[in-house]
């Protein structure tokens, strides 16, 4: 049986966009999601890897391509969606804006199972899922409401809420950005606790490449709508291929022996995708003259391309590869 747990095929997803011409947020992404892994989608705001996940949840349609599960198509009926959601559990980036003021704790983490209608002992499964989430002992956090939590606890509840369901996959947006710094490692120490105890997979989107050292396993970079650089995670963060990857990369604070790299400008509207390889207009080798030096720069501004081996399970799209 295939490792692949969740694969995305040729994927396109479009909004409406300033003159009629749509917006591109994701542009032909081929992912795969492996079983028991973590997988860190990386890329700065606005480069389509939220509207990938939302997508991945099936809280946006697609305009063309496929998503499947288990090898299982997705479907967007709504008894497939719900049973496809008992297996799928979204972390959202603002705690606070994810649980409802009104809901206890205790009824914010038994809201799944209710919904999907799970039978059995419902305190025994909530209590379950807060302690595995660390918020021990649980009788303390059942009664309390999101305002009398820490930023920290109130993840903690959140990620409860989706284990509850004993998920295969949690899809987490920026699980930690909206976090003290004190909190953060906490958080992503429970969430590798989750992969080995639980085995569940995780997809973590985030802007940080020095959190994605951290946590994943596999990165996949992500620029306007399309995955330009993917592989293992040390050999991805060790030896970066594509120029976008490498300009993310300089401002890790872990990462002293490289040259820090600033883009210039901001990424293009996706209304408005540059013709070519898409990252060109901002791209280091480009405006050095380095393209020109080794004949590759008309190929840059006219040639667009797909993502290419460059090591065993290392892809990247870039024509001075």
């Amino acid at each position: 049986m295939s490792d692949a747990l969740l694969v995305t095929r040729e994927l396109h997803v479009h909004f409406d966009g300033r003159g009629g011409a749509p917006a591109r947020a994701v542009d032909g992404v081929n992912l795969e999601v492996r079983r028991g892994e973590v997988l860190a989608l990386v890329g700065e705001s606005g480069c389509g890897k939220t509207t990938l996940a939302r997508t991945i949840m099936g809280l946006e349609r697609p305009a063309a391509g496929e998503i499947s599960f288990e090898g299982e198509p997705l479907r967007y009926d709504g008894r497939f969606l719900r049973s496809y959601r008992s297996k799928v559990q979204m972390v959202f980036q603002d705690p606070m804006g994810a649980l409802n003021p009104r809901q206890s704790v205790y009824e914010a983490v038994a809201e799944g199972l209710r919904i999907q209608k799970v039978p059995g002992d419902e305190a025994t499964r909530v209590e379950e899922a807060l302690s595995r989430a660390g918020l021990r002992p649980p009788e303390r956090f059942v009664h309390l409401y999101p305002y009398e939590l820490s930023g920290g606890q109130r993840q903690r509840v959140v990620i409860a809420g989706a284990m509850v369901l004993n998920p295969s996959l949690l899809v987490a947006d920026e699980p930690v950005s909206s976090l003290d710094a004190s909190v953060r490692g906490e958080i992503l120490k429970l969430m590798l606790e989750l992969v080995r105890a639980a085995g569940v997979t995780i997809l973590v989107v985030t802007h940080d490449l020095g959190l994605a050292w951290n946590i994943a396993d596999r990165i996949a970079v992500m620029y306007l709508g399309r995955i330009v650089e993917e592989g293992p995670a040390e050999e991805l963060l060790s030896n970066p291929r594509h120029p976008y990857t490498r300009a993310l990369l300089s401002v890790v604070p872990e990462v002293e022996e490289m040259e820090q790299l600033i883009l210039q400008g901001e990424a293009p509207d996706p209304t408005r995708i540059p013709a070519g390889c898409r990252f060109h207009p901002r791209c280091p080798l480009v405006a050095s003259g380095e393209a020109a030096r080794l004949g590759i720069e008309e190929r840059c501004r006219t040639e667009d391309l797909a993502l290419e081996a460059v090591a065993p399970e290392h892809r990247a799209a870039c024509h001075a590869l």
